[in-house]
C-alpha cells in the first residue's frame, strides 16, 4: 500500500549514531530530576555563546519585533514569497562568509542559494550533480548523517576514501586514487568528492597539501568538489582555515579546466552562530546551471522571511559579529581544552584538533580486541553503564576500531565535568582485574541502567574555581 521509499529501511536509522540518540531520549540526564540519566555527547550543537546573541536581541528590539525604523514590516514579511531570498540577507551572508575567511576571498550574492539548513543544501547538490547509481567519494571518518542526507532520496552512492591514523587521517593522493579505482570496479561513475572543512568528526582543518590533492584530482578526473564549510567560524587554533575557493585561487588553475564551475560550497549558520533551529543553509556555486536548478528546488525548503529579516539585521552589525566570532572561538577552545585535559587524566588521548564542536577520541586501548565488534561492545557499555551518548567511529565509517566522536559544546561546564568524572571512573574500573573480567561480558540494557548510579557524581562534588562558560 505504500511506496518503496516509505517502506524501505535505507534511511540509516539503525546506525549506532541514531540508536544512541534514541536511548538518550528515553533517559536524558538532568542534574536534579534525573541525575542517573544519559548525558548527550553525540550532538554537535554550539550552546556556548547564547548570552551574546540574547544580549544583541535585547538591544535591538526592532529587529525582534519585526520593525524597521520603528514601523512594523509584518505585512511585508508575511506576504514575501520570492524563493530567491531577501537581497539584504544574501548580501550580509556573503559578507559574513568573507569575514570568516579573513577577506581572502569574496563572494557574489547572485551565486548563493538559500536553503532550509545544510542538510537540504547537500541533498540538493546531489540531485543537481549526480544521477541515481552514480557516486561521490568521501574521506573517512565522515559525518554519519551523510549516509541519510546524500543517499536516501537521491539514490547516489558513497564510496569511502580510507584515511589512516598513521598520518592523522589526512587525505592523500594515493587514497583518492584507490577510492576512485574501487568505484570503477563496482561499476560506479564517480561524479565528485565531498569533504567537510573543518572536518566532522576530526575537528581539524584541511591543510594546503590536502586541498591541492583534491584540486589536482578534480582536474584530472573532471569531477566536482563539494566543500561543506559549516564549521568555518569555529576555528579556534592554528593553523588557520583555508577555504577551497582560496586554495583554487592561489593555485592559479587553468581556466580551460572549468574547475571553478565544479566547485560548490555548503554553509549554514547552525554551527558558527549556534542557530540550528532557524534552518539557515546555503549553496554557493560558480556554475550558473547549478544555481538556477538549486534555486528552483529550494522552494521545497525555504528560509522563512522573518528569519531572513532578523538575521540580516544581526549580521549587518559588524561590531557585534566581530565580537561574537572572537569570543565564541575563545570559549570553544577553552571547552575543548577542558575535555582533552579530563580525558588525559583518564589515560585517554585525542587527535589534534583546531576547530569544531567535538574531539576525535582514541579509546583503542580500552577495546577487548582490535575489532569493530569490540568497539560496539565498548560503545554499549559507555552508553548504558557510564551514561554517555558518544558516536563510535564505525558510525563514521572509520577504518580503524576504537575511535569515538565526543561533543563538548552542547552542555554546561558543570555537566561536562560530570561526564568527565564518569569517564575517569569507568577507565579506572577497567584497569582493575574485575574491570577486565567484566569487559568480556555484555550486560543487558536493563541491568546496565541499574548499575548507572555507580558512575554518577553530584555536581556539588566538584570544586570549580573557574567561572562557567555560558
Amino acid at each position: 500500500m505504500l511506496s518503496r521509499k516509505a517502506s524501505c529501511d535505507s534511511h540509516e536509522q539503525d546506525s549506532s549514531y541514531f540508536l544512541g540518540w534514541q536511548e538518550y531520549e528515553k533517559n536524558p540526564y538532568h542534574e536534579v530530576q534525573n541525575p542517573n540519566g544519559i548525558i548527550q555527547m553525540g550532538l554537535a550543537e554550539n550552546q556556548l555563546s547564547f548570552d551574546l546573541l540574547e544580549s544583541w536581541l535585547a538591544s535591538n528590539t526592532d529587529a525582534l519585533g519585526l520593525k524597521r525604523n520603528g514601523r512594523s514590516v509584518f505585512r511585508e514579511l508575511a506576504l514575501f514569497q520570492d524563493y530567491h531570498g531577501f537581497p539584504a540577507f544574501k548580501n550580509e551572508l556573503v559578507e559574513f562568509m568573507a569575514k570568516l575567511r579573513g577577506y581572502k576571498v569574496a563572494f557574489d550574492p547572485n551565486k548563493l542559494v538559500l536553503m532550509a539548513g545544510s542538510t537540504s543544501a547537500n541533498e540538493i547538490l546531489m540531485f543537481c550533480l549526480a544521477e541515481p547509481g552514480e557516486a561521490f567519494l568521501l574521506p573517512t571518518p565522515y559525518y554519519p548523517g551523510f549516509d541519510r542526507d546524500l543517499k536516501w532520496r537521491t539514490g547516489v552512492e558513497i564510496v569511502p576514501i580510507h584515511c589512516s591514523s598513521s598520518n592523522d587521517f589526512r587525505i592523500t593522493a594515493c587514497a583518492l586514487e584507490e577510492a576512485y579505482q574501487r568505484a570503477q570496479k563496482l561499476n560506479l561513475k564517480v561524479k565528485g568528492v565531498l569533504v567537510t572543512n573543518p572536518s566532522n568528526p576530526l575537528g581539524s582543518t584541511l591543510n594546503r597539501d590536502e586541498l591541492n590533492h583534491l584540486i589536482d584530482f578534480a582536474i584530472k578526473k573532471e569531477v566536482h568538489i563539494i566543500s561543506d564549510e559549516i564549521y568555518s567560524g569555529t576555528v579556534f587554533d592554528s593553523p588557520s582555515f583555508i577555504s577551497i575557493t582560496e586554495a583554487v585561487m592561489e593555485k592559479h588553475v587553468d581556466h580551460e579546466s572549468d574547475l571553478l564551475g565544479r566547485i560548490h560550497i555548503v554553509y549554514s549558520l547552525s554551527k558558527d552562530l549556534g542557530l540550528p533551529g532557524f534552518r539557515v543553509g546555503m549553496i554557493y556555486s560558480n556554475n550558473e546551471t547549478v544555481v538556477a536548478a538549486a534555486t528552483k528546488m529550494s522552494s521545497f525548503g525555504l528560509v522563512s522571511s522573518q528569519t531572513q529579516f532578523l538575521l540580516s539585521n544581526m549580521l549587518s552589525d559588524k561590531k557585534f559579529t566581530s565580537k561574537y566570532i572572537k569570543e565564541n572561538q575563545r570559549r570553544l577552545k577553552k571547552r575543548k581544552d577542558m575535555l582533552v585535559s579530563g580525558l588525559r587524566s583518564a589515560g585517554i588521548g585525542c587527535a589534534k584538533s583546531n576547530a569544531g564542536l567535538f574531539c576525535w577520541v582514541d579509546m583503542r586501548y580500552l577495546l577487548r580486541s582490535d575489532t569493530f565488534e569490540a568497539e560496539k561492545e565498548l560503545w554499549k557499555r559507555i552508553l548504558f553503564e557510564v551514561g554517555l551518548n558518544i558516536s563510535p567511529g564505525s558510525s563514521c565509517h572509520c577504518s580503524e576500531p576504537g575511535w569515538f566522536r565526543v561533543c563538548f559544546a552542547n552542555m554546561s561546564q558543570e555537566i561536562l565535568k560530570v561526564a568527565i568524572r564518569r569517564i575517569e571512573a569507568f577507565a579506572e574500573s577497567l584497569s582493575s582485574a574485575s574491570g577486565r573480567e567484566n569487559l568480556s561480558h555484555q550486560r543487558s540494557a536493563r541491568n546496565s541502567r541499574r548499575s548507572l548510579s555507580k558512575w554518577v557524581f553530584p555536581i556539588s562534588s566538584y570544586n570549580d574555581h573557574e567561572p562557567a562558560d555560558r
